[in-house]
């Protein structure tokens, strides 16, 4: 396991993955609003005849997308409640550089690291490599050759 690609990954999909915490119930919410307009829509096939209706096909169909949701919703939380764990573990200045390496990537983030921080790019990038190590113990404990 590449532990460093491994913090890396996770911190570049933080935000995503922040935001999806938002964006789940929403549908959810959307989706029980659908749900309710199925329920009171009129039948398009004549029921006992075997043959499934579209209504109720779609109905079904939204309970298993807003089941399926709910689960990726539980998976998300624990993702971040994870992530935010092994922020936590970090000072201000580990936080502020992987955030500005990984989290809210920008161009040029050693060079304005370099100025904010006042250090020479070789120590940022240290600082980087350091904080990454940190961030994966606290996240796992150890780590791997």
């Amino acid at each position: 396991m590449d532990w460093k690609q491994e913090a890396a990954d996770k911190l570049m999909q933080y935000e995503a993955r922040r935001q999806s915490l938002e964006n789940i119930p929403a549908e959810i919410k959307r989706l029980e609003l659908d749900y309710r307009a199925l329920r009171a829509s009129v039948p398009d096939s004549i029921p006992g005849s075997g043959s499934g209706s579209r209504r109720e096909d779609a109905m079904l169909s939204n309970i298993v997308r807003r089941e399926e949701l709910a689960r990726q919703l539980e998976s998300a939380r624990a993702w971040v409640a994870l992530a935010d764990g092994g922020l936590a573990a970090l000072d201000e200045e580990d936080r502020l550089v992987l955030d500005r390496f990984y989290v809210h990537r920008h161009k040029g983030a050693c060079e304005r690291l370099c100025e904010e921080l006042d250090r020479e790019k070789a120590q940022v990038y240290r600082r980087r490599d350091r904080a990454l190590k940190r961030f994966t113990l606290a996240l796992y404990g150890g780590l791997e050759s």
